[in-house]
């Protein structure tokens, strides 16, 4: 005996198109297998209609007023939407968050290693989380590890933007990195092998990286003196082109 809690409807949901006699309409509009109208016909003797060729009667349309129903293999219409879906599965892309942890007084072949890891996460599509990881009194020095994540932003500009810039929580500062439409060219041409098209900054040189806003700054500040540099450039000139004294010029 069936069961049913008050109130509430649990017959079974159907899912997909209704076929043959499941359709509930008492009339529908056939189209047959070659997409020839064959009018609006009772639904007894569409599916009729659908079994003399060995196939079914599918609803495609039961908003329509009557009904859509076409005659066809639903078997292998069902195969063919399946393997769609499939592939269109496989075309979609899912960005994941990868991190890539590292200390504020790690080595220059660490160093190398993690910050290669976030570029092949970037060139996979996926987005690279940057963390530094403080111990004891190293939170005190919050600079030194903004200053090492700026340096891995700085090395991968050209494959990513940064999403969310240094942050500190807690005992960990972190960076988000996402990949822009280098990394996927970088992709395609073989690039993300883990080799970095950027050259690692010798010693003595890690005061001098700067971070792309540093360099823009600098760059809008050199601006203001284009004036005082030619006015320099022309003096020097000038200095160069003097005769010197004991020259037939200077005798002259």
């Amino acid at each position: 005996m069936a069961m049913r809690s008050r109130g509430r409807d649990i017959r079974p949901t159907i899912t997909g198109p209704r076929v043959n006699r499941d359709i509930l309409a008492r009339q529908v509009r056939v189209v047959d297998e070659e997409g020839e109208q064959m009018g609006i016909l009772e639904l007894e003797d569409a599916v009729v209609a659908a079994e003399d060729r060995d196939l079914d009667l599918v609803e495609v349309a039961p908003n329509s007023d009557p009904p859509v129903c076409k005659i066809m293999d639903y078997g292998r219409y069902k195969y063919t939407q399946q393997k769609k879906g499939k592939e269109a599965k496989k075309r979609q892309k899912i960005v994941e968050l990868k991190e890539v942890k590292m200390r504020i007084k790690i080595d220059e072949h660490d160093y190398e290693f993690k910050k290669n890891h976030a570029m092949r996460f970037l060139t996979d599509g996926n987005k690279a989380k940057v963390t530094i990881m403080f111990r004891g009194r190293e939170v005190t020095h919050p600079d030194l590890g903004r200053k090492l994540l700026e340096r891995v932003a700085n090395e991968l500009i050209e494959i990513c933007t940064v999403e969310q810039p240094p942050l500190l929580e807690g005992r960990n500062m972190t960076m988000v990195l996402a990949p822009n439409k280098a990394a996927q060219k970088a992709k395609s041409s073989g690039g993300g092998d883990g080799k970095s098209g950027t050259k690692p900054p010798q010693a003595g040189e890690a005061d001098s990286v700067k971070t792309p806003l540093a360099e823009a700054l600098e760059k809008a500040g050199a601006v203001g003196e284009d004036d005082a540099s030619g006015e320099s450039a022309e003096l020097k000139e000038k200095e160069e082109n003097k005769p010197e004294e004991g020259t037939p010029d200077a005798e002259a």
